[in-house]
């Protein structure tokens, strides 16, 4: 039954122009940041740094674009009753809805694929590490989105949606931001620094980006995957008792 929600809620994204404006921005934002704060060519090496060290923040923009409008609007509209008395489990639903946003992400990731084939070209890039980058940005990618589906369940404003979004994802950046762990270096103890950056998104995938596609890794996103989807049901059974 997850299948299905996954192909309407897909469908819906190319239905409108909206997923085409995304991707085009997505590409967009991506080249510039690639090559022109990146200094791609300047540094003369072929690999795709410039391109992955970015996408943390590039997806604290971009991510909440796409899950801002995962509950929000059902809830807006009404069609979230209709949606729940249908003979779907409150987890297909979710599930079927999250997985639509990652594949859709996963798709705009993937035609930056370009740029792979330029760096291959110009040099010969380690080619593992550039596939266990793919990967990592795309599960970090889905760590946003799981947030984003809690932020759009707990408002029918696509607008309150997408900042709760950002400023969630921000503080799971700034987790493992060395200028923010510096300040706890030296008066707290360091198992709690490391705690701190253990929940950082930014941590796990600078490991990822370098090559280390660890099991730690992957089920640090996994999980957090998981607990922000649990969360959206939860929220989901807290408003449809209020209403």
């Amino acid at each position: 039954m997850i299948s299905v929600v996954l192909k309407r809620e897909f469908g819906s994204y190319f239905s409108t122009p909206i997923a085409y404006v995304f991707i085009l921005i997505f590409l967009i934002l991506s080249g510039v940041f690639t090559f022109y704060i990146g200094n791609f060519y300047e540094r003369e090496q072929a690999d795709m740094t410039p391109f992955f060290s970015f996408h943390p923040w590039l997806y604290l923009f971009l991510i909440p674009a796409i899950s801002m409008r995962l509950w929000s609007e059902e809830r807006k509209s009404g069609s979230i009753e209709l949606l729940m008395t249908l003979p779907l489990t409150r987890l297909d639903v979710i599930v079927g809805k999250f997985l639509a946003a990652w594949v859709f992400a996963g798709i705009a990731l993937l035609l930056t694929f370009p740029l792979w084939i330029t760096v291959n070209y110009l040099g010969s890039p380690d080619n593992g590490v550039i596939v266990a980058s793919y990967f990592g940005s795309w599960l970090m990618a889905g760590g946003f989105l799981a947030i984003g589906s809690c932020m759009s369940a707990l408002s029918k404003s696509q607008v309150i949606a997408f900042i709760l979004c950002g400023v969630v994802s921000l503080l799971f950046i700034l987790a493992g931001f060395p200028l923010v762990l510096n300040v706890f270096h030296g008066w707290v103890p360091v198992a709690f620094v490391d705690t701190v950056a253990s929940l950082s998104f930014l941590t796990h995938f600078s490991a990822i980006s370098k090559g280390v596609l660890s099991l730690r890794d992957a089920l640090y996103f996994l999980s957090m995957i998981s607990f922000w989807l649990i969360a959206t049901a939860i929220v989901l059974e807290l408003k449809q008792g209020d209403a």
